[in-house]
């Protein structure tokens, strides 16, 4: 990768440039087994991404309700959108991860003194999977994603530092 070069976060077909921090939660259920004294995890139960991320220059007010009508937070954008979430939820690409079929559940603002021209936006979204096949899809992408990353050279390790006895 080059160095300076900010990639964007895309939620849906926003891009986030300025994204400070992605933390994704994976939640995993415990099944006991019948008439043992043994568990099981089973599949992941639950997965969401919290970005923060801060929005600036002239868009950044179209891009806060960029987030607002992929949330859907109207009513009428909710029913005109009804037909496509049917099939799809919002895709997130980034560097770290990609997740198809995911759905914001909050949005927070704030704006602040400092900076005066910048809304610091936290985005979560939770995964709410609708198809296999964009399941299957959505986890070769991300294995993808890491095989990739695995060949790009990143900067050396530090120096080891040997030990005195």
């Amino acid at each position: 990768m080059a160095i300076g070069v900010n990639f964007p976060v895309l939620v849906g077909g926003l891009p986030l440039l300025n994204v400070q921090r992605m933390t994704l939660d994976e939640g995993y259920r415990v099944e006991k087994i019948s008439g043992s004294r043994f568990s099981q995890l089973i599949t992941p139960t639950t997965r969401t991404l919290t970005i923060d991320v801060v929005l600036t220059g002239r868009e950044r007010l179209i891009l806060k309700k960029g987030l607002e009508a992929l949330a859907l937070t109207s009513r009428a954008l909710a029913s005109a959108a009804a037909p496509a979430l049917a099939l799809a939820g919002i895709p997130v690409i980034s560097l770290f991860t990609i997740l198809l079929d995911m759905q914001i559940t909050d949005l927070r603002f704030e704006n602040t003194i400092d900076p005066r021209d910048a809304v610091k936006a936290t985005i979560r979204l939770a995964h709410v999977p609708r198809h296999m096949a964009s399941e299957i899809v959505g986890e070769s992408l991300d294995l993808a994603l890491a095989a990739a990353s695995a060949a790009i050279p990143t900067t050396p390790p530090p120096n080891p530092i040997p030990r005195a006895a």
